[in-house]
């Protein structure tokens, strides 16, 4: 059973996939678990860190750099300074919940179990993956050759979602 396991550990390339998997993880469980929203922050922006890791990994270079540019970049500093620029009133701790944290930890370490159970006793089929040599390139010319409707559309439903968080904030402040 653990020689899945041991195999799957073997090579350098997925031994970084189960590094970068677990900080991914681990920084989800950290934003979920912290209580104050800096903290919370900075395990996203771990985790979205971890995931272009494995994007890297996966050999996506384009949408390892574009992970890091927009979500690890720019949406954790835009969330920095929407914590900066807003007032907080002193909040209530929550009240320890024993007994949930008890369940919690069994449900996850049965969802493990299961997921452990289920990935061991899969047989998947083997075949040869041929990526492109240059990935940029290629979704270019996707992008811009045959998927050009859908990335205008897209263009006008962000610009239309846009100017409507505007005009909604622009109504209470009024």
């Amino acid at each position: 059973m653990f020689g899945n396991i041991a195999s799957f550990l073997s090579s350098g390339e997925n031994i970084a996939f189960f590094v970068f998997a677990l900080m991914a993880i681990g920084g989800a469980i950290f934003m979920i678990s912290f209580n104050k929203v800096v903290h919370m922050v900075l395990a996203l922006a771990l985790t979205f860190i971890s995931m272009a890791g494995l994007y890297v990994v996966l050999s996506a270079e384009f949408v390892a750099f574009v992970q890091v540019l927009i979500y690890a970049g720019a949406i954790s500093i835009l969330m920095i300074f929407g914590i900066m620029m807003t007032k907080h009133q002193g909040e209530e701790e929550e009240l320890k919940r024993p007994v949930h944290n008890v369940l919690l930890f069994i449900g996850a370490a049965a969802l493990f179990g299961v997921l452990f159970y289920c990935i061991q006793n899969v047989t998947l089929p083997a075949g040869q993956f041929k990526a492109a040599e240059d990935n940029t390139l290629e979704i270019g010319k996707l992008l811009f050759n045959e998927h050009v409707i859908p990335f205008e559309l897209m263009s006008v439903l962000l610009t239309v979602a846009f100017i409507g968080a505007i005009v909604i904030a622009k109504r209470e402040e009024d």
